[in-house]
């Protein structure tokens, strides 16, 4: 009995292993190339200054900015989140649109007490009963914008998206209005705001943007893929969406997606338009002009959005874009990573399987007193795949520590571990949520709950 058990496990753990290795090779050396890019990129720049608030010369072109902020059950936070823009923003032309649901009345409440006393916030309530998408939302917004510009004849210059729970940075509408004249979209980096009662959970999406915005995003864009928008802290030439919405019958944002951002940057790409992602330190106010949040800060919530992102990304997103026919290898590379996601958590957790069988395995074979084979392939697969772990937790650690510090640098550590249990987690519900699309479910905005820092501007803007 003792003998059959051995053999069985030891099968269970050699070809768990085996497959785990390999899939686990191939998406190390994929994300070592992106390094490898990344490091070639910086020393290319080496000698070269960083873009700089103080540097920028103000733009001469005349238009507003319009700031569209969609709001489903948003009442705990939209009334701080458009109090603090106001305060924080440094520009003389901007106005807020804030689009809301005629069943959310508190909601509504909140952002009409406000819009009331100041004219640069517009409350803009849709006809249909909420949530629909955010891109529906989105829609209703932009066509509130296009309506004023035409009533009161001042060109609207360029659409700057952000959520309803975002810390905005004071000048962040002076890079939009600079770089926006010679660019069709501006995407700043997004730095999660940890916190501090869920170091592990909130902190890990701090460690995910910052390795995504630091390296991933620059390489991205130097090699001429397609930009993906964080769908916060961007902003859109008014002319660009002008041609897409003609294209799409008068809405830029396809109602139907769950990740219009995503959608649209690689849309933009697609047409040929100028992509920035822009790094730009300020040294008035500190750190980087860059969009700061809080994250969900439990499992449960971080599930929910991670399979979100997952279904828009990975798989809806799939079948929505495809792999752009005409475009060149690093566009195809870039979606294909994009896309890795479903299958990297099979193999994520095959990975986890192999480890409980291999434990398994040495207890048996320490109980029967038989010494357990050697596999010289498990050997140098095991050698590898752990070298490209060191590698890659060491890339991490770096992109946090610039972003955030070495403190947080240290904690990203368990947090990658973390990471992956929530990818586990929020795997079969992106699955579940997408054979029901496909079945003809309608897609719905599964927004999660939001918070807002209420302690003082300086208490709350991260190290950058």
């Amino acid at each position: 009995m003792l003998v059959d058990s051995l053999w069985f496990v030891d099968n269970v753990a050699r070809e768990t292993m085996l497959f785990a290795a390999t899939g686990l090779l191939i998406g190390g050396f994929d994300d070592l190339l992106v390094d490898l890019f990344y490091l070639f990129y910086r020393v290319r720049r080496r000698g070269m200054s960083r873009l700089r608030l103080e540097e920028l010369v103000p733009s001469n072109r005349v238009g507003r900015l319009a700031i569209f902020v969609p709001a489903w059950d948003e009442a705990a936070v939209i009334g701080g989140m458009i109090d603090s823009a106001l305060a924080r923003l440094d520009h003389d032309d901007y106005r807020l649109y804030v689009g809301v649901y005629p069943n959310d009345p508190a909601t509504i409440d909140a952002v009409a007490d406000i819009a009331e006393s100041d004219p640069r916030v517009r409350l803009v309530i849709g006809d249909a009963d909420g949530p629909t998408t955010k891109a529906d939302n989105l829609n209703r917004l932009w066509a509130a914008a296009i309506a004023d510009e035409a009533r009161e004849r001042w060109p609207l210059k360029a659409v700057v998206l952000h959520d309803a729970e975002d810390v905005v940075h004071p000048a962040e509408l002076r890079v939009f209005d600079t770089l926006i004249d010679t660019h069709d979209v501006v995407q700043l980096p997004v730095l999660p705001l940890i916190k501090r009662g869920s170091r592990l959970v909130s902190g890990h999406y701090a460690d995910e943007f910052a390795e995504h915005h630091t390296a991933q995003m620059p390489v991205r864009t130097a090699l001429g893929a397609g930009m993906p928008l964080a769908g916060t802290g961007c902003a859109i030439a008014r002319a660009t969406l002008g041609e897409i919405a003609a294209e799409r019958g008068g809405l830029p944002f396809d109602a139907t997606s769950l990740t219009e951002d995503y959608e649209l940057g690689l849309r933009i790409g697609e047409r040929g338009g100028r992509c920035l992602f822009a790094r730009v330190d300020d040294d008035t106010h500190g750190g980087l002009v860059a969009v700061r949040a809080y994250f969900p800060a439990t499992i449960p919530t971080a599930t929910r959005q991670k399979a979100r992102w997952m279904i828009g990304i990975a798989l809806a997103g799939w079948d929505r874009t495809g792999w752009s026919t005409g475009r060149h290898w690093r566009d195809h590379w870039m979606r294909m990573r994009d896309r890795r996601a479903p299958i990297a958590v099979l193999v994520l957790a095959v990975a986890y399987i192999a480890v409980i069988a291999w434990g398994c395995r040495l207890a048996l074979h320490w109980i029967a007193q038989v010494p357990p084979s050697t596999d010289a392939l498990a050997g140098w697969l095991l050698g590898i795949t752990t070298s490209l772990l060191v590698w890659r937790l060491a890339m991490r650690v770096a992109c946090t520590a610039r972003c955030y510090g070495w403190r947080e640098a240290l904690w990203s550590i368990p947090r990658f571990f973390v990471g992956n249990v929530i990818a586990l987690v929020a795997a079969p519900r992106a699955i579940v949520r997408y054979v029901a699309m496909l079945r003809g479910a309608m897609p719905v905005w599964d927004k999660t709950g939001h918070e807002f820092p209420d302690a003082g501007i300086g208490d709350y803007v991260q190290p950058a």
